[in-house]
């Protein structure tokens, strides 16, 4: 497997990884375009990828505008391989590197997604709309044991 910068080129592969999760499943797909996906990737933010036989399995994309995490998706056949933890990484180190102080992503209940964001430090801050709002600051970023 094989770990990069996610590029304007990849997003069919990124949105065809979108759409093959079983739980936060996307249910209005025009909420989400080629050119929502290519303003994060080249204007917004930056996104990392993974890949296997030439094929994405996993991609996550940070936001920088608002400071948030717009996306963090992995094949379900991937999962358990630590793919999602490596991109969640590469991203935050990225992205607290920038000198923001927090950053934001929210989640459905009662998910993986869930138990992972809770694993890796983030907290809860509130539930509205059917989601859970986790917020993870930089000093918790950074003093986390590695």
């Amino acid at each position: 497997m094989a770990y990069r910068t996610a590029l304007a080129t990849d997003i069919k592969q990124l949105h065809d990884v979108r759409m093959s999760v079983k739980e936060n499943v996307l249910i209005n797909t025009a909420l989400v375009t080629d050119d929502i996906y290519a303003d994060y990737l080249t204007r917004r933010g930056k996104g990392w990828l993974c890949e296997t036989d030439d094929s994405v399995v996993g991609f996550a994309i940070a936001d920088i505008e608002k400071d948030s995490i717009w996306a963090l998706f992995v094949r379900p056949e991937y999962e358990g391989r630590g793919i999602g933890r490596k991109l969640h990484n590469d991203m935050l180190d990225w992205y607290f590197a920038l000198g923001k102080d927090r950053v934001w992503l929210s989640t459905a209940p009662a998910t993986r997604a869930e138990t992972f964001y809770r694993a890796m430090g983030w907290k809860e801050t509130s539930r509205k709309y059917g989601e859970i709002f986790f917020e993870l600051a930089a000093e918790s970023w950074h003093s986390r044991p590695v």
